[in-house]
């Protein structure tokens, strides 16, 4: 990982901030625009309070729940400040970059930068990544059994082939995930060699000869993670599979609050606007525009309109604000000041060849010069 401040910052021009702030609401404005005749507001001035404060405790629950995530993952390395500050910063990330690429590659190098080894920060990243992606093949079949499969949107609100295309690309994200995920285990807990030589030889054919220099650096990145991660007590795994549990589980329960504070729904719809938020969520991973800007737009209503009817898109607004923009504006805060305080501690670095001279080198240099 060859990232220097350059490279980091050019991840948060204001030009990569602005693009999908226009996306997102200039899509927006329209679907306000094309049903401006048929919307109605009156669940405004009828909404419940409940669910409007569980709105926000569930926001601040799942923010609280990375930060705790962050802090036992790298054992307590972190402080609680500086947790809040690197996942303020990945979910800014998150939200600039396109949702195929995701924040991961910018979060191990804010970790590295916060004082962490560059095997662990990237073992740090892994494991959550990893994590996350447990949580997801073990709540779909729980979810699936739960709604008796009704985890798709009706037939009545799209084609009946688009309908059969979600189901065979949601059936085939889920395998190729559980796949992932369960090589990362190995490779991380087990025996990262044997990975590192799958990539290799994935890579050695002709068509696939172009991905080769990445397996390989991808599979020292591995080996060097696993050595990092030997001897990690069942605590501390423990704490890492309960928080992201609670982590997502509240992530994804965010729509669930929002719904219910506009309209009536029961138990039953309860657990299906939480299933069905799995399907969307597999439709923003494969976004590749930032932070799927415009694709969860115009994808929400898909998924979750029959609950709505014509107040569909004012809940669209509010969902994008409170788990978009929102982090867009506190990474947009968090961000000048932790460059300022990680880089600002040795303004006399400077960049040579991609890479950054820190002062105790400088320093050595200086006194071995003025010692001849």
């Amino acid at each position: 990982m060859d990232l220097n401040r350059k490279k980091l910052l050019s991840y948060f021009t204001p030009q990569r901030i602005l693009i999908p702030v226009v996306i997102g609401l200039g899509v927006i404005g329209y679907m306000f625009y094309r049903d401006s005749a048929q919307m109605d507001f009156s669940p405004l001035y009828n909404a419940k309070p409940f669910w409007l404060f569980m709105t926000f405790a569930v926001l601040v629950v799942r923010d609280f729940g990375y930060i705790y995530r962050i802090r036992y993952v790298t054992e307590k390395f972190l402080s609680w400040k500086k947790s809040v500050e690197v996942i303020m910063l990945w979910e800014f990330a998150s939200c600039v970059m396109p949702s195929v690429v995701g924040g991961s590659t910018v979060a191990a190098f804010i970790l590295n930068k916060e004082g962490l080894s560059l095997g662990k920060s990237l073992a740090y990243v892994m494991v959550t990544a990893m994590m996350d992606n447990l949580y997801f093949i073990i709540a779909v079949p729980l979810v699936f059994l739960i709604t008796a499969g009704a985890i798709f949107p009706e037939v009545s609100a799209m084609e009946f082939s688009v309908t059969q295309s979600l189901e065979i690309a949601f059936a085939v994200s889920y395998i190729l995930i559980a796949f992932y995920a369960f090589l990362m285990a190995y490779g991380l807990l087990i025996n990262p060699t044997a990975v590192k030589r799958i990539f290799l030889r994935a890579t050695s054919f002709k068509l696939t000869r172009r991905w080769r220099a990445a397996a390989y650096k991808n599979g020292n990145e591995l080996v060097w993670a696993s050595q990092q991660l030997k001897g990690s007590t069942f605590g501390y795994w423990a704490n890492a599979a309960l928080s992201t549990a609670f982590v997502w589980t509240a992530r994804y329960f965010v729509i669930n609050c929002l719904i219910a504070a506009f309209t009536d729904i029961s138990f039953h719809d309860h657990v299906l606007i939480f299933s069905r938020n799995m399907v969307y969520k597999i439709v923003l991973l494969v976004a590749v525009t930032p932070g799927g800007a415009g694709i969860a737009e115009v994808a929400f209503p898909t998924f979750f309109g029959q609950f709505l009817g014509r107040f569909t898109t004012v809940i669209i607004l509010l969902y994008r604000v409170v788990t978009y923009y929102l982090y867009l504006i506190l990474g947009s805060f968090f961000l000048p000041r932790w460059v300022l305080r990680v880089f600002g501690e040795h303004p006399e670095d400077e960049e040579e060849e991609g890479q950054l001279r820190l002062k105790p080198v400088s320093e050595e240099r200086e006194r071995k010069t003025g010692s001849l």
